[in-house]
């Protein structure tokens, strides 16, 4: 007898992961930090083998195996370029103490029914009234002025545990927007392969200053977005490389993703020759040569140095490539997928979905909407 998870069709570079049990595909959906893996396992003579074989899971999935009652968020962004969405929510409700009482111990229970998560990476501003929110490693109570941070798909819900009003921003980003060469050092600590985002609430829990900064950032960034006045979007985009800078500058407890520079540095020639062939077919056998790395180390050490895998870096570049074309060409669709190096359409849909949330046809469309706070 055999299983198969099924996800998206993406081929991923092979990577062994070894398990027993028919607990193996929850352990295997427990690395969520590391692998996203569909794996076909067969049982033969009563024992669970796992075949060398390994497809992209989509996060989706991985978390449906895990928490089948929590609820995955669409995220539609406001502009599909800046790749978030930013509003602000008020409300005056009594806080119900049963209801507290009952997350807190579903909480420390490890029930998740009734929360979700999504893609994009989360923070939460209060500017008044006392909210609590809930990570499966932590309880956050939050006041005036306090800030919390979800990492991309990490399980979370909130609760209003303090009656009156309750005033607070949610602004949620998909940082992959975020990655080129100019950034690539940099964002690698923010992959979230060996922990999730969360592990850095500390920073503004223990430092003001930071905490302050990153407030009136995330301040600015909404008037930016209601204003829309002209340039807004590098006003946005450069306010959130601000906040991802003030993390970085104050992770004392080095929660990040930190490795050695030098081996981004040694992988340098392999990333550009990604760059200036994205309309190509590139090969990891190829590429991997080109720093005297077998196959196997070169993807090992890709995957170490720059925070995702070489497989998953091509399709980030090329639908990045994809996205400012259909912004600043007349070209067709298949015009367009065939200049990035997807020549069959519908894979270039598939993976253009992946990344967006929407065709390309609508990534066109929803930068010319008018923006929507509600």
């Amino acid at each position: 007898m055999a299983w198969l998870i099924d996800a998206a069709p993406l081929i991923c570079d092979c990577f062994l992961l070894y398990c027993s049990g028919r607990e193996g595909l929850k352990s295997i959906a427990n690395s969520a930090h590391l692998f996203r893996y569909s794996v076909l396992i067969s049982e033969k003579r009563g024992v669970m083998v796992q075949y060398r074989y390994a497809i992209l899971l989509s996060t989706h999935v991985r978390r449906w195996i895990m928490y089948p009652e929590m609820r995955h968020e669409e995220v539609v962004y406001q502009n599909p370029f800046l790749a978030m969405r930013i509003w602000q929510i008020d409300t005056a409700k009594q806080a119900v103490e049963e209801m507290r009482f009952h997350t807190e111990q579903a909480w420390k229970q490890k029930q998740y029914s009734g929360w979700h998560y999504h893609e994009e990476v989360e923070f939460l501003l209060i500017l008044q009234g006392e909210l609590t929110a809930f990570c499966t490693e932590q309880q956050l109570v939050l006041r005036q002025g306090d800030i919390a941070l979800f990492g991309s798909s990490e399980p979370h819900t909130t609760i209003q545990t303090q009656g009156g009003h309750l005033s607070y921003i949610v602004f949620q980003i998909d940082l992959r927007k975020y990655w080129d060469p100019s950034t690539l050092n940099s964002m690698r600590h923010f992959s979230e392969v060996i922990r999730p985002l969360s592990a850095l609430n500390y920073v503004y829990k223990d430092n003001r200053g930071a905490r302050d900064q990153t407030a009136a950032l995330i301040r600015e960034i909404y008037r930016e977005m209601n204003d829309k006045q002209i340039g807004y979007e590098l006003a946005v985009s450069s306010r959130i490389k601000n906040i991802l800078l003030l993390l970085l500058r104050h992770d004392g407890g080095r929660q990040l993703n930190y490795n050695d520079n030098l081996l981004v540095e040694r992988l340098q020639p392999a990333i550009d020759h990604v760059e200036h062939r994205l309309s190509e077919k590139l090969s990891v056998s190829e590429v991997s040569g080109l720093v005297n790395m077998s196959y196997t180390h070169f993807i090992k050490t890709f995957k170490k140095a720059v925070g995702m895998s070489f497989t998953d870096f091509v399709v980030y570049k090329r639908i990045k490539k994809a996205e400012q074309m259909l912004l600043t060409s007349n070209d067709s669709i298949a015009e367009i997928a065939e200049s990035v190096g997807i020549s069959n359409l519908g894979h270039f849909y598939d993976m253009f979905r992946r990344y967006n949330d929407c065709s390309p046809k609508q990534f066109k469309e929803r930068l010319r909407e008018p923006f929507s706070s509600d």
